[in-house]
């Protein structure tokens, strides 16, 4: 397929005895996006919350990080307990294997825990308003993040023939699919639409009631997410014949929807 973009050929870069993971950096790259942005949001609202967001991620992004990871071993344990997995090889981080929902979850309570004592300290808004500040920055380094996943030759979709495809070297090509070249770009997929979601609540959120900002982003990822899951082909549980991360999404998206009808009747 000669129009494919490549996989990249190397996934670290090595300097004398360091190697610096590709994969490790992007998500390096997009926490402090995301700080960044977090920060400009929370102090245009918060005037009194200086350094909040970056004391907040101190205990916020090992929280994720721990909480993705847990979710990813959970959901996929024969990569790791099966009969030719490697049960050290879950803390291998650098090769790929954040479940995006551990991470919020276990990532936003231990957020909350931190805001919490430090709203004590200052006249702090409510958690809410400090979650929808860090909304589009969370979009934003979950669209960055994913091109570790191309670094790593993971997490593409079923073959495809296009001037868009993503061309997969064999060895990174699952059981079935040896015999094909080029595959969805689905890491791609979700780092656009994270993109474009993120712009969206940044521009038409202003007027929005606190917490709100937070649920749409939750209810539109979960949107694409559920889309970009049916093409994806890497190694999954089912249920009902459905990966388990697309009942996640609907489920998920349910909820945050929810929360959003309930937060637009709340005064101020």
């Amino acid at each position: 397929m000669l129009l494919a973009f490549p996989t990249p050929s190397n996934s670290a870069l090595e300097i004398g005895p360091l190697t610096i993971h590709f994969y490790a950096l992007c998500i390096i790259t997009g926490v402090a996006v995301a700080i960044w942005l977090g920060d400009k949001r929370f102090r245009a609202v918060a005037p009194l919350g200086a350094h909040v967001v970056s004391e907040v991620a101190i205990t916020a992004v090992p929280a994720g990080v721990i909480g993705g990871r847990l979710y990813h071993v959970i959901s996929s344990p024969s990569a790791y307990f099966g009969n030719n997995g490697s049960p050290l090889d879950a803390f291998k981080i650098w090769q790929g294997g954040l479940g995006i929902w551990g991470a919020i979850s276990i990532g936003l309570l231990g957020a909350y825990l931190r805001y919490r004592s430090l709203a004590k300290k200052f006249e702090l808004p409510g958690f809410a308003v400090f979650a929808d500040a860090l909304a589009p920055g969370i979009l934003l380094a979950q669209a960055i993040g994913r091109f570790g996943n191309w670094f790593n030759g993971e997490l593409f979709g079923r073959p495809l023939d296009t001037w868009w495809a993503l061309d997969v070297p064999a060895r990174y090509r699952p059981n079935g699919y040896s015999q094909f070249e080029s595959f969805h770009p689905t890491f791609l997929y979700e780092a656009i639409w994270c993109t474009a979601v993120a712009i969206a609540l940044v521009v038409f959120s202003k007027n929005w009631k606190p917490g709100q900002v937070f649920a749409g982003y939750v209810f539109a990822y979960c949107v694409g997410r559920f889309f970009i899951e049916l093409i994806r082909i890497d190694t999954a549980n089912a249920i009902a014949g459905l990966r388990v991360n697309v009942w996640v999404s609907v489920i998920v998206a349910l909820a945050a929807l929810a929360y959003f009808a309930r937060a637009s009747k709340k005064q101020g």
